[in-house]
């Protein structure tokens, strides 16, 4: 037997991916995060399966119901929202289960930063504007920040942010990327990427908390940078045409002429 975590994605069903799919529809217990996770995707379990919403749940308890699956060889489908490589706790449920000799896998899905830029319509990398994005947050109540990460440290570097867990202290990233980035530096919040009552504003440092007053305060994607701009950057070289490369050379003296690699 073994416990598959997998990254249930940002929110619409139809956005995890099919290894995901198929290990939900294999498995007789499914332990999903019903705070965040779409019931929909509770629709590919198998009849009969026995279905637990973790949302209420310790960590003894979660792992309790891992064990008893695996003392009774059965396979788990443990789905987490988005992807599991960032702020899943997946980490503290491998550890236990690494002691414990239990075996597990891990499936990604789709980031909710991911969904966000798509929800935006915009690429979070442009040419001469930023080639960097960093996902963090603010400290929280579950998790505090290491002091050297901190929003000043990344708005140094003028890369594309994408703050998460955030949204109740807006003023707070507001002061403290305004004097990097300028009041002018555009800025989008994303609730519920993907999900029906999905909801966008933008808006810049100085004018953002105005303009996200009424919104909710849990399930917002923060993203500030120039990339978000009104789309003034410069065309990439990967497709320009005389940009030398192995599937397009650039003339007959290049030095991918007859290369196989």
């Amino acid at each position: 037997m073994t416990i598959h975590f997998i990254g249930a994605g940002p929110g619409a069903p139809d956005l995890i991916t099919l290894r995901g799919r198929d290990l939900i529809a294999a498995s007789p217990i499914c332990l999903y995060a019903g705070s965040l996770v779409p019931r929909a995707l509770l629709d590919h379990c198998p009849p009969g399966a026995r279905i637990v919403n973790s949302a209420p749940m310790t960590l003894d308890e979660i792992i309790a119901i891992l064990a008893e699956a695996h003392a009774a060889g059965q396979d788990v489908a443990r789905l987490h929202s988005g992807d599991l490589s960032v702020w899943s706790a997946m980490g503290e449920q491998l550890r236990r289960l690494k002691a414990m000799d239990i075996p597990y896998s891990i499936t990604p899905g789709v980031p909710s930063f991911a969904a966000a830029a798509a929800a935006l319509g915009t690429e979070l990398t442009l040419p001469g504007v930023s080639q960097s994005v960093v996902l963090t947050r603010t400290s929280g109540r579950a998790s505090a920040m290491p002091p050297r990460e901190s929003l000043a440290a990344f708005g140094a570097s003028g890369a594309t942010l994408a703050i998460h867990l955030s949204i109740h202290a807006l003023h707070q990233v507001v002061a403290e990327l305004v004097p990097l980035y300028g009041p002018d530096c555009p800025v989008a919040i994303i609730w519920r990427a993907t999900w029906p009552d999905e909801r966008i504003v933008r808006a810049t440092l100085a004018t953002i908390e105005e303009a996200a007053k009424d919104g909710p305060e849990r399930t917002a994607l923060i993203l500030v940078g120039p990339v978000l701009g009104d789309g003034d950057f410069a065309e990439s070289s990967l497709y320009a045409p005389g940009y030398d490369r192995r599937f397009r050379p650039a003339s007959t003296q290049s030095r991918f002429v007859g290369s196989e690699e």
